[in-house]
């Protein structure tokens, strides 16, 4: 996953005041998947950033493991007053180091759209996921107005890339075809940037199962990950 990472690196110490201006929406979110925590949850979190949802829900949960590819972006996290039941680390949403089955919930915010291949992170969720397990997805979907081309092109001139402008349609779509059951998914945020807050379940049945073992054999045989 090194798309966008040096973008990354380079804005972490500025994507905590920058996301202020979201801030309305992250409290969005947060009343939105609220319910859905129990005490007794084990939550791993992809594409954490500075921890706009893992500060302040971690408290509602047994443990939550916060993870991005940005070393950096985990470095500015930490710097926060934050729960014990928190945990920051380096990860690759792609290559996860958990075991089968060991989350009752996975967290991705805002993170889909702007991975190259975001059917690898989805697969890892899915296998680390317990069965009935929540995925809560809120991603932007701009769709494909003239405003959102607009928006897409000056954010490409600061180097970053979208790789995936879906509707909200596209987006739950785009999760049912890899075996998650749709649950929930209020539209949040505003004209400008609304966001599908997708909420899903892992329901396994033997086709998903055999789709999802199929991208994760893709990936083991990917020479990058032998590599390494």
């Amino acid at each position: 996953m090194d798309d966008n990472k040096q973008f990354w690196e380079r804005f972490s110490r500025h994507y905590a005041g920058f996301m202020r201006r979201s801030q309305a929406t992250y409290q969005q979110i947060c009343k939105a998947m609220r319910p859905f925590l129990k005490r007794d949850m084990d939550v791993l979190e992809l594409a954490c950033g500075t921890g706009q949802l893992s500060v302040p829900l971690s408290p509602c949960v047994r443990s939550w493991e916060a993870t991005d590819f940005s070393a950096e972006m985990i470095r500015q996290a930490k710097k926060q007053v934050y729960s014990s039941r928190l945990h920051f680390s380096v990860q690759d949403a792609t290559k996860l180091p958990y075991g089968p089955e060991s989350f009752d919930a996975v967290v991705i915010s805002n993170a889909l759209h702007v991975m190259p291949h975001p059917e690898k992170a989805l697969a890892e969720a899915w296998r680390v996921l317990k069965p009935g397990g929540w995925l809560f997805a809120p991603t932007f979907v701009w769709g494909k107005s003239r405003s959102a081309r607009l928006r897409l092109w000056f954010m490409g001139l600061s180097g970053f890339r979208v790789y995936h402008v879906w509707t909200a349609g596209e987006l739950m779509a785009y999760l049912s075809e890899r075996g998650y059951s749709i649950v929930r998914h209020p539209l949040l945020g505003n004209s400008l940037a609304p966001l599908c807050c997708l909420m899903a379940r892992k329901i396994p049945d033997e086709r998903t199962a055999a789709r999802q073992t199929a991208v994760r054999s893709a990936q083991l045989d990917d020479p990058k990950v032998k590599k390494e």
